[in-house]
């Protein structure tokens, strides 16, 4: 317990925050693939727009927004499909990258790799890690069970806890990041493999879109 920061129960929360940015979703995947596709950069840049996406769920979370969806139908709907386009606007376009390499020589699809990097990784990961309404729910959900309602300062509680998840999500993508890097060596010799495991990470982000389109409240 840490009674000085209004934060109970801090190793508990250090659990669950494990478990839960081990959970697969599409930014972790997404970082990984930038970083097999254009590099040990490219997926920093992408884990950067990934931090800065969700350090503003996590402050509209401590403002109260999720009162503002919860009472607002219709800005959680519209949030919602717009998160859930987005996501399969990406899905799409890993779809027909994949199917583009299968038609392509081993050879110069190393060429236009090594030619052109990831495009604007960091801003789509942003939009990818802000794209998801339910997940000011969440945070709001899961920091409240973890701060003192009776400490005069709740905003340095909520402060402590974003950055406990932001420091383990950094030590998780970093993981990521390199392991991608490793996978790219390897798929560089598979080309047929590697089109098929960018068209499998596409068809998850369509699935992701299609998951979100039809989430509730509830």
């Amino acid at each position: 317990m840490l009674p000085s920061l209004g934060i109970t129960d801090l190793w508990t929360y250090v659990l669950g925050t494990v478990f839960v940015v081990l959970l697969p979703g599409p930014n972790s995947l997404f970082v990984l693939a930038t970083a097999a596709q254009a590099g040990i950069a490219s997926g920093y840049k992408a884990a950067c727009g990934v931090f800065l996406g969700d350090t503003i769920l996590m402050t509209l979370s401590a403002l109260g927004i999720a009162s503002l969806l919860r009472t607002e139908p219709m800005f959680f709907l519209l949030l919602k499909y717009l998160g859930a386009a987005y996501l399969c606007w990406l899905g799409i376009n890993m779809l027909i990258a994949a199917l583009r390499s299968m038609r392509r020589s081993p050879q110069v699809v190393a060429e236009i790799q090594q030619q052109k990097p990831a495009s604007r990784p960091m801003r789509k990961a942003f939009l990818l890690s802000m794209s998801n309404p339910k997940a000011i729910l969440f945070f709001v959900s899961f920091f409240i069970q973890f701060v003192d309602p009776g400490y005069a300062h709740p905003g340095v509680s909520f402060l402590v806890l974003g950055l406990i998840v932001q420091l383990v999500s950094c030590m998780y993508l970093s993981l990521l990041i390199f392991t991608g890097a490793r996978l790219a060596q390897w798929f560089r010799q598979r080309q047929r493999l590697a089109s098929g495991a960018l068209s499998g990470v596409g068809a998850m982000f369509v699935g992701f879109g299609v998951k979100l389109a039809t989430a509730t409240l509830s």
